[in-house]
């Protein structure tokens, strides 16, 4: 591919050898002498770069700068100028340069700011994707030797590091990622069977921090340390999204970060409800029966998440202060900001924030949300654009002013499902495609997990046979009845509820304010 470049010098013949240069690195050069000229080319072709000298006489470089940033502004221009004047730096910085050059420059100069601004996206993908084919063969083994939920959450968050920096290249290497990330997936489905149920049969030292263990040891510790504590639970949150928000609202705050393991089923009504009350939803249901909601019910699932907290903290014989809110809109978060001074005399604020999910619901039902999010990169990058142009946003600069620990977390993660598995209950089966709990349940065994004892798992049980199945990997259940349309309208979209990295292993974050 030849790359065509503009130069605009009013002495451009002094500058031949440099452009000779330039075309035998199998560049194409347009020389002008001026500003008219320059912008006069920029109004006929495209080029691929710019090179602007500063201290022409009539229009300056830096009014004609203004002039071609209006016909293409996406073109960078390299400012070339033989003073260091500070203003006139600031000057060209402010009308977004992306380089400049002193004079008298060489070439080699020149190649570098070339390489930058030009090729520095195709340089990157080739090295990523080089680096990846290398590292290929060490995260196979890293996921194959996992035995442990700690090793599991270095692969998956390796797993992540990749899907990151290969997501705009390569399709190729992206195909091949995907492949061992589905490998992974299936193989941390086999690790959970293993072993979840020993985990809920063992005392806490000897299983994973889980959703029921976040009061008791992510935010008590900080409140009785004397820290001002802001809880913040995003719905649906997975921790690939967490890595493209981290630098977007934690610019102000340093930050810890670990992963932390849901329960069973990962779903708002079972895992957000553990977190809140510090139980497991058996116990809940056994306790407090007027703040749990069984499955078969109308009524919200999540409507008593406040009155839980409440139980947790009185259960722990402690005083803390605390609010609870929950924003569903960008009306209600405004209204939250305005109102948030009122909240600085309590020990802790929990703030849930529902946006990922609503996302994730929208684009099962909408077509035009699913084409906007058509991929795990494109779920990803509406993440980041909310967070960019919600009032959220402004929320962590307050807390980060007003010297908050802030904690962020979530209940579960979800996952973009792919492969049906038929599933047979009767009409009080529920609804949720990755996991069922019911007392006729018709499925094949080796490709669900079982629980056919609830309350080992400290599950409620509305029936004697009642028993849980869970999806793993990227599968999601579908009835046989009308099966065709089912699959074909659920296929692809995110769901929770079942057994996978990114439902189960989720962020937890804590962030201080730096210099605090």
């Amino acid at each position: 591919m030849t790359y065509k470049l503009l130069w605009a010098d009013d002495e451009i013949e002094l500058l031949s050898a440099h452009i000779i240069f330039l075309q035998n690195k199998g560049y194409e050069v347009k020389r002008v002498t001026n500003g008219p000229d320059a912008i006069e080319a920029c109004k006929e072709e495209n080029f691929d770069l710019i090179l602007l000298d500063e201290n022409m006489p009539g229009l300056t470089g830096i009014e004609t700068l203004a002039k071609i940033k209006e016909i293409h502004p996406a073109t960078p221009v390299v400012m070339v100028t033989k003073s260091e004047e500070e203003d006139i730096m600031e000057q060209a910085i402010g009308s977004k340069i992306a380089d400049y050059l002193i004079k008298p420059v060489n070439p080699n100069q020149i190649l570098l700011t070339l390489k930058k601004n030009i090729h520095s996206k195709e340089i990157l993908t080739e090295k990523t994707n080089s680096a990846y084919q290398q590292n290929f063969s060490r995260l196979a083994m890293q996921i194959s030797d996992a035995r442990t939920i700690e090793e599991w959450q270095e692969a998956y968050k390796k797993i992540v590091y990749w899907e990151l920096m290969l997501e705009n290249g390569d399709t190729q290497m992206h195909e091949m990622l995907k492949s061992q990330k589905d490998d992974a997936n299936n193989m941390f489905g086999r690790f959970i069977k293993k072993n979840y149920m020993d985990w809920m049969a063992s005392p806490r030292e000897k299983r994973p921090l889980m959703s029921n263990d976040l009061f008791r040891e992510r935010i008590f510790p900080l409140v009785d340390k004397g820290e001002k504590v802001f809880f913040i639970i995003i719905d649906n949150f997975r921790y690939d999204q967490w890595k493209v928000l981290a630098e977007e609202i934690g610019r102000d705050f340093a930050i810890e970060e670990e992963l932390y393991t849901s329960i069973l089923p990962t779903a708002t009504q079972y895992a957000r409800n553990a977190i809140f009350s510090g139980l497991m939803p058996k116990q809940i249901k056994e306790m407090f029966p007027n703040l749990w909601v069984d499955e078969e019910e109308e009524e919200g699932k999540n409507l008593n998440e406040e009155q839980l907290i409440e139980t947790q903290i009185a259960r722990y014989r402690r005083k803390d202060s605390f609010s609870y809110s929950k924003v569903l809109t960008s009306a209600a978060a405004d209204k939250y900001i305005e109102a948030i001074n009122n909240l600085s005399k309590n020990d802790i604020n929990v703030l849930v924030i529902n946006f990922i999910d609503m996302l994730s619901h929208a684009r099962t039902e909408s077509l035009m949300v699913r084409e906007l999010a058509a991929n795990e990169a494109a779920y990803r990058s509406i993440t980041l654009s909310w967070i960019r142009h919600s009032a959220i946003k402004k929320l962590f600069g307050y807390l980060a002013e007003n010297k908050y620990t802030v904690v962020i977390t979530t209940d579960h993660g979800s996952i973009q499902v792919d492969t049906p598995t038929k599933v047979i209950g009767d009409k009080n089966t529920n609804t949720n495609l990755r996991y069922k709990l019911g007392k006729a349940l018709n499925y094949s065994s080796k490709d669900v997990f079982e629980i056919k004892e609830p309350a080992k798992a400290f599950l409620p049980a509305p029936n004697l046979s009642t028993s849980y199945i869970f999806a793993t990997g990227s599968s999601f259940f579908a009835y046989p009845n009308n099966y065709n349309y089912y699959v074909q309208y659920y296929k692809d979209t995110f769901q929770h509820g079942g057994i996978s990295m990114e439902e189960m292993l989720v962020p937890l974050i804590k962030m201080k304010p730096k210099g605090n």
